[in-house]
């Protein structure tokens, strides 16, 4: 109860019309930095840091957590009209986003992203306000072995469930971790990839990989088959969501609100895996499976709420350990730092109307969100209309411009150019995309939880073998990496020919016509091929 009468608190103090009116910057500049690819919250915040230091902290913070949460949905209206993620996080959305797009449904896409994000920010903002001691003591349980099990399960689930193949989804991931490792060892501190590059030491920063891989590399291929085919106007469609949209959108919704808030709340969570495991688990269980690679609708949902409600996770280790897990929490601390407030836990005790005034900024935050996005999807839908030559130049401008900005190095734009014809190799041999993407943002943070894991057990192997948590990831792992072998098997063995079942068909199936035998060993030959 102590929790509730703090927020109700935090409201008395943030519904003033100064406060208020920094919580519609925030959420407005946030909005309009993720739209644009490479510019996302972080760079924002880290721009606006200095000019701030005249404002109370209280002022300040609230702005930044409208920009936090504005630039979360931002970075989704690109992923689905432009397939141009300007967020890591919403890599996953352009999936279907974008052929929802494509489709004439570009409306509905935007729509659903809106309101699952203000469902998910909701919740998620109500469960940092009421859960916060006991998630951040689970979180502290963790440990490296555990960390490195669960990333584990975002490879091999990455890899496995999307693309045509597992082949080719393994092959990308192998792809985006050599790209990850690129830069100097942070153990021994000897340079990998970088072939005498200095500019290389510091590895390839994850948002001009997104963006190449992405912007570039749809350009590119748009490019690439304008002269075969005429650019043609995409339909906007109707303005809003249906009946059937808005009963295939709220299961997703709240599962991906379940997936987002944990993960967020780790220490080495983030938006990324809790969105592409929201994006398997809305396939696995939706009824009309046949429509993911098409647009379904189910796949915009899910990420979307998983990732607003990891950012309200995010909140809970800043505000109460002092830990940040992600960019904009860094540079969040980094500005309490400047005011002269210690992070941690004593902030709550010596500050508590900042915090909670704060947690309950973020509810009004994500209310204003609401009230200014979705108006506004059939406005941004329309940026379909534009002819493809244009819009593709627009996207190349702006993605050139992100892709500067984050080193301020023309390096990065050659880095830019060749990760757009990764990206365009990519679509041309049908290889997943976004298992290169979580090789690039994970690869790195699972090797260094598995050599820390393996420097605290002195190289025993049996150290990456943690608590309960990482048994559980492992037998996962194990489940679908032998499910199809499993198959396989069962296929074959009922199929065999000395069966008692198989022996009264054998017969006929061994006939001079040879019709049975097709029947017999087609099935199996087209399972292999799977």
């Amino acid at each position: 109860m102590d929790n509730i009468s703090n927020l109700i608190s935090g409201f008395g103090h943030v519904l003033t019309p100064m406060n208020l009116l920094f919580a519609l910057i925030g959420v407005t500049i946030g909005t309009a930095v993720g739209v644009l690819p490479g510019i996302g919250p972080a760079m924002t915040v880290a721009l606006l840091l200095p000019v701030t230091y005249g404002l109370e902290p209280t002022q300040a913070l609230i702005m930044f957590a409208g920009i936090f949460y504005g630039g979360m949905y931002g970075g989704s209206t690109t992923s689905i009209l432009l397939n141009t993620p300007g967020e890591s996080s919403s890599v996953v959305t352009a999936i279907e986003g974008n052929k929802m797009a494509k489709a004439g449904r570009a409306s509905q896409a935007l729509a659903t992203a809106a309101i699952g994000s203000f469902v998910a920010g909701t919740i998620g903002t109500l469960l940092l306000a009421l859960v916060m001691p006991q998630v951040v003591k689970f979180a502290v349980s963790l440990g490296a072995p555990e960390y490195f099990a669960i990333m584990l399960v975002a490879f091999v689930g990455a890899s496995a469930v999307l693309g045509s193949s597992r082949i080719r989804g393994f092959a990308a991931l192998l792809v985006g971790l050599a790209i990850g490792i690129i830069g100097i060892d942070k153990v021994t501190g000897q340079q990998r990839l970088t072939f005498g590059v200095p500019q290389l030491a510091d590895g390839i920063d994850v948002v001009v990989v997104a963006v190449g891989l992405f912007a570039v590399g749809e350009a590119l291929w748009v490019a690439a088959h304008l002269r075969r085919k005429a650019a043609g106007v995409i339909p906007v469609g109707r303005p809003w969501m249906g009946r059937d949209d808005w009963g295939r959108s709220w299961k997703p919704w709240l599962r991906g609100t379940a997936f987002g808030f944990p993960f967020g709340a780790l220490p080495a969570g983030g938006a990324e895996i809790p969105t592409f495991l929201s994006y398997m688990t809305e396939r696995k269980l939706s009824k009309r499976p046949e429509e993911f690679g098409k647009g379904a609708i189910e796949g915009v949902a899910g990420p979307e709420a998983a990732n607003n409600a990891s950012a309200a996770g995010t909140l809970v280790p800043m505000l109460a350990l002092g830990l940040p897990t992600n960019a904009t929490a860094a540079i969040m601390l980094a500005a309490l730092q400047g005011w002269g407030l210690e992070p941690g836990p004593l902030l709550m005790e010596k500050q508590p109307v900042l915090v909670w005034t704060l947690v309950a900024s973020l509810f009004i935050g994500n209310t204003m969100l609401l009230l200014l996005n979705l108006p506004l999807a059939p406005a941004w839908a329309k940026l379909l209309q534009i002819p493809r030559p244009y819009l593709y130049a627009g996207i190349l401008f702006f993605a050139s411009m992100g892709a500067y900005a984050v080193n301020a190095q023309p390096f990065d734009l050659f880095l830019l150019l060749g990760l757009g014809l990764v990206g365009f190799v990519l679509r041309r041999f049908g290889l997943p995309v976004l298992p290169l993407i979580i090789g690039v943002i994970l690869g790195p943070l699972a090797e260094l939880q598995g050599r820390r894991s393996l420097q605290l057990s002195g190289g025993d192997l049996g150290g990456l073998i943690g608590g309960p948590v990482a048994w559980v990831c492992f037998a996962i792992i194990a489940v679908v990496l032998l499910w199809p072998l499993g198959r396989l098997a069962q296929r074959a063995w009922s199929q065999r020919p000395g069966g008692t079942d198989g022996g009264s068909h054998g017969g006929s199936g061994t006939g001079p016509d040879g019709g049975g035998s097709t029947g017999s060993v087609s099935p199996a030959t087209t399972e292999v091929k799977a």
